[in-house]
């Protein structure tokens, strides 16, 4: 995701207690006070999460897209990773890559004890089973080897975060 030239303002009221908070803050941070807020309003790990996912609805070569999306989630604490997917991407991405994006972050979320975004719950899962192989030969092992949350998702895999086929 680029980053866009600031061109806007913005004023907020404080308390001057609440400003020399924020400018200690600001400061154990080794950052100015805009830099400070402007971090927690639009934390790195969510701007990151949300480029990908942008980069995911725009890719010819989404498996590309994906596997960055895995190493972005993959070393990540819970806590950041709470952060950082806490928002519906808001990309349109086909029911599939939709279904698949999903699944990552519940199955990251479980992985980490972290709790699942909501926005996931409103993703209605594919009507028909998808198979990450053509194979036939491998169904029956796809059907019992892939993580929960894409077979609730009727997709069938034999990978998931922290994982490369």
């Amino acid at each position: 995701m680029q980053k866009s030239p600031e061109t806007e303002q913005l004023q907020v009221r404080v308390s001057p207690l609440q400003k020399l908070a924020i400018k200690k803050r600001a400061e154990k941070a080794r950052m100015s006070m805009s830099e400070w807020i402007l971090n927690k309003a639009f934390p790195s790990s969510q701007v990151a999460f949300q480029g990908l996912v942008d980069e995911l609805a725009a890719s010819e070569q989404r498996s590309y897209a994906m596997a960055e999306l895995l190493e972005l989630l993959a070393p990540i604490s819970a806590d950041e990773f709470e952060t950082a997917v806490s928002e519906l991407p808001e990309v349109q991405l086909d029911p599939y890559w939709k279904n698949y994006l999903a699944a990552t972050v519940e199955t990251a979320a479980a992985a980490k004890h972290a709790k699942i975004p909501s926005w996931t719950r409103d993703i209605a899962p594919l009507d028909e089973p998808v198979f990450g192989s053509s194979l036939e030969s491998l169904r029956l092992h796809l059907l019992l080897n892939s993580p929960p949350a894409f077979v609730e998702r009727n997709i069938f895999i034999d990978a998931s975060v922290g994982d490369r086929v």
